[in-house]
């Protein structure tokens, strides 16, 4: 396959590639070079990036449906209102990852390592987050109905609004987390380290 000039296949170098809206549907690009490329508005439907380099890449509002991006390099990349819907991000590095409005609805997040990310206002409802790392990461306001958090790190993290009804946070680490207004009804805390959090109701977790 051949997309803007560009040859599109496992271990393509993509580097800083420009792929504005393109049409990747079910494209394989395990182990592709995609640092910095410009994937605005593209369609990765059931695409595989496994172990892809997405560094810095610019994937603001592309479909990424399905798609398989587990252990793939996506520090400090732009995902912004992309949809995420049922994606397979497991062990992925999204540290710094600006993941504003994103929706990740039913997305597999095991082992991603998610620390310092924006997820102000992200849709993770059902979204399976077993053992992922939050650590300082953002999710002001983000839906996390349903989200299955065990052994998750939320240490520093805020979730400020964050709706947490239904969310299993067994064994989860949030010490030092903000959660002001935060609501949770139903949430599963069992044996959660809440060591210094700050609950809903103003008072520090001791």
């Amino acid at each position: 396959m051949e997309v803007n000039g560009h040859k599109i296949e496992p271990g393509a170098d993509l580097l800083q590639a420009d792929l504005f809206q393109a049409d990747l549907t079910g494209a394989d690009l395990y182990l592709a070079d995609l640092t910095d490329a410009n994937l605005t508005g593209a369609d990765l439907r059931d695409a595989t990036l496994r172990r892809a380099y997405l560094s810095g890449a610019n994937l603001t509002h592309t479909n990424l449906r399905g798609t398989n991006l587990t252990e793939a390099h996506m520090t400090a990349a732009n995902l912004s209102c992309a949809d995420m819907t049922g994606a397979n991000l497991s062990f992925a590095d999204l540290t710094g990852a600006d993941l504003r409005g994103a929706d990740m609805t039913g997305a597999k997040l095991t082992g991603a390592n998610l620390s310092f990310a924006d997820l102000t206002g992200a849709d993770l409802s059902r979204a399976y987050l077993h053992g992922a790392d939050l650590t300082g990461a953002d999710l002001t306001g983000a839906n996390l109905t349903g989200a299955y958090l065990p052994r998750a790190k939320l240490t520093g993290a805020d979730l400020r609004g964050a709706d947490l009804t239904g969310a299993d946070l067994t064994g989860a680490n949030s010490t030092g987390a903000y959660l002001p207004r935060a609501t949770g009804a139903g949430a599963d805390l069992t044996g959660a380290n809440l060591t210094g959090a700050t609950m809903p109701d103003g008072s520090i977790h001791d």
